[in-house]
């Protein structure tokens, strides 16, 4: 019987976990798997480490963030060097699973990296760390291979799990009637991410930009996916003087293609909205320290992930101090208004889906882990 732990600290990463989990589950049903996630793991028979939680943090953490990752990391390095793994698959948050894994190496526990840490974008340093501790990346980006293999680490694509859990193509009417919009009006979906402080600070400024766009669109209608980690109470503080909003728990993937247009934080909800092929805007905003350290150290054009695997600006991207209604409203009204710019995204998101394979992702990385870990 096999004895894994699997350790993520970011809502992604919980539902990337237990697609893994049960992949792990169906090929191997008397695993054990243990770990640090939320829900979605749980619910796909990951046994949650207690009183261990997820480290949900984004920039310059502050002294609650710095407290609950350092018991976070105390606990699982006692963990690993007194509980003997398999294997330990450590799932993107390289903040927490970088220190981690600094720790199990010399515990001699083998580490395996599911969704890789994005240091061809920033700190490439941490490539040399990943190099000693590492035993094999398990990347779910198609260049990330051959980056990490010329450096010298192990590294196979296995595919992008975003294309498990999406369908091959939507019903544009059929989501709209599901979700209680109308068929035939506007409909801009609203992503605003997924960690708190995200919400806090893009929230405001893309529901003011609605103001603008439904002057143009009167009907215009405003759907919301809201994480699982973002309490009803968060947003209650934030929308006395909004617009009407339909808020939606769950079911990101139906929002995003329901909407003629998303307005969507930077993250994997950017790659998501590309692969379903519905219009974007990304917005990204951070703490001013944070972007200033951030410009220093990312080293690529684009923050948003379609523009990156495009390498040009398939979408645009309203960053930091241009982060303003105004802003997001022109660029959102100059797609909606624009029939031929909408053609040539959806051109571009298709040519991006076809360029990440096939789906089976979260089962062709289960099947490496067991590799790696069977005698």
């Amino acid at each position: 019987m096999f004895n894994l732990l699997l350790v993520t600290g970011e809502a992604s990463g919980d539902l990337h976990g237990a697609k893994l989990a049960r992949a792990l589950r169906d090929l191997e049903p008397s695993i054990t798997l243990i770990g640090v996630g939320g829900r979605h793991m749980a619910q796909a028979g990951v046994q949650l480490i207690p009183n261990v939680s997820r480290v949900d943090t984004m920039g310059v953490p502050g002294i609650r963030q710095l407290w609950n990752a350092w018991k976070t990391l105390r606990q699982l390095s006692t963990l690993v060097k007194q509980t003997h793994f398999d294997a330990i698959v450590l799932i993107d948050s390289p903040a927490l699973n970088l220190r981690l894994a600094k720790v199990a190496v010399k515990a001699s526990q083998t580490l395996i990296y599911y969704i890789a840490p994005q240091v061809w974008a920033w700190g490439q340093a941490r490539v040399h760390l990943i190099r000693k501790v590492i035993k094999h990346v398990l990347a779910i980006l198609p260049f990330e291979e051959a980056f990490f293999r010329n450096a010298g680490v192990t590294c196979d694509y296995v595919g992008h799990p975003l294309l498990d859990e999406l369908a091959e193509s939507y019903n544009v009417e059929q989501e709209r009637r599901s979700l209680g919009l109308k068929p035939n009006e506007m409909v801009v979906g609203l992503l605003p991410g997924s960690r708190i402080k995200e919400v806090q600070d893009l929230l405001p400024t893309l529901l003011e930009a609605c103001n603008i766009i439904q002057r143009k669109y009167p009907q215009l209608q405003l759907v919301l996916a809201q994480a699982d980690t973002i309490a009803d109470s968060i947003f209650a503080e934030i929308l006395p003087n909004a617009p009407p909003v339909k808020f939606i728990k769950g079911q990101p993937n139906e929002v995003i293609a329901a909407s003629n247009l998303v307005l969507v934080a930077s993250g994997t909800a950017t790659l998501q909205a590309a692969l379903i092929g519905t219009p974007m805007v990304i917005v990204y905003k951070t703490s001013a320290l944070t972007y200033q350290i951030g410009k220093r150290l990312v080293r690529i054009p684009y923050i948003g992930l379609v523009n990156i695997l495009a390498q040009k600006e398939v979408v645009p991207e309203i960053l930091q101090e241009r982060v303003t209604a105004k802003n997001i409203a022109r660029e959102a009204l100059a797609i909606l208004g624009n029939p031929t710019r909408q053609g040539t995204m959806k051109e571009n998101f298709r040519a991006l889906r076809k360029s990440l394979g096939n789906p089976g992702a979260s089962r062709r990385a289960a099947e490496m882990i067991l590799t790696e870990i069977r005698p």
